[in-house]
């Protein structure tokens, strides 16, 4: 007999996900948006906003203000707008074989890490294979979620590393879609009920 799922059990079910915002999401920070959900849990949720790239500061410029070096940098990475929360505080999302100190497991394959010891070894060509690195981020109050999620505002889909490091912006809303099959055209903004 299958063990009953507690909802302590099912507050963590969107953790490693990809959150897809529907077309009738009109709010200027999350409109067509991708965010990879980084926490999902009773206490509320977190994500990177991945499809928002930031526009004012370069990774060269970021890695002088931090006093990182070398500048220019061995290898740059792209850097993203992560959300309207606490935009100047940075976060490296990237794949799961490098870690340091204070790195925290998405899923088996992704980490989220924001010690300045990541951005010191992706500067000296090290670090990391796969990384994007998001100023600000996504986040959700308990439960509130859950709601918007019922009110169709999110979809939800399994990442892959080309919708987490390589699609470019402008094409990851619809590359995340396409990943369910939808159609953009054919979403609804009502919820239904079986």
């Amino acid at each position: 007999m299958a063990k009953k799922k507690t909802p302590k059990d099912q507050a963590a079910w969107l953790t490693g996900q990809l959150l897809i915002a529907m077309p009738s999401l009109r709010d200027a920070n999350f409109a067509q948006s991708v965010i990879c959900l980084c926490v999902h849990s009773e206490d509320g949720a977190m994500g990177i906003v991945l499809n928002k790239p930031l526009q004012r500061l370069t990774f060269d410029a970021l890695l002088k203000q931090l006093g990182v070096a070398p500048v220019p940098p061995a290898r740059s990475i792209r850097m993203l707008s992560g959300g309207p929360v606490d935009g100047g505080r940075g976060f490296v999302l990237h794949s799961g074989e490098w870690s340091t100190e204070g790195s925290m497991a998405v899923d088996a394959q992704t980490r989220l890490t924001s010690s300045i010891e990541v951005l010191k070894a992706i500067a000296e060509g090290g670090g990391p294979r796969e990384c994007v690195l998001a100023l600000g981020y996504a986040s959700w109050g308990p439960g509130q979620l859950e709601e918007e999620i019922g009110a169709n505002v999110w979809l939800s889909v399994t990442p892959d590393e080309t919708l987490l490091y390589d699609t470019k912006p402008e094409l990851a809303w619809r590359s995340a879609l396409a990943k369910l099959k939808v159609d953009p055209l054919l979403l609804s903004a009502a919820a239904g009920h079986a």
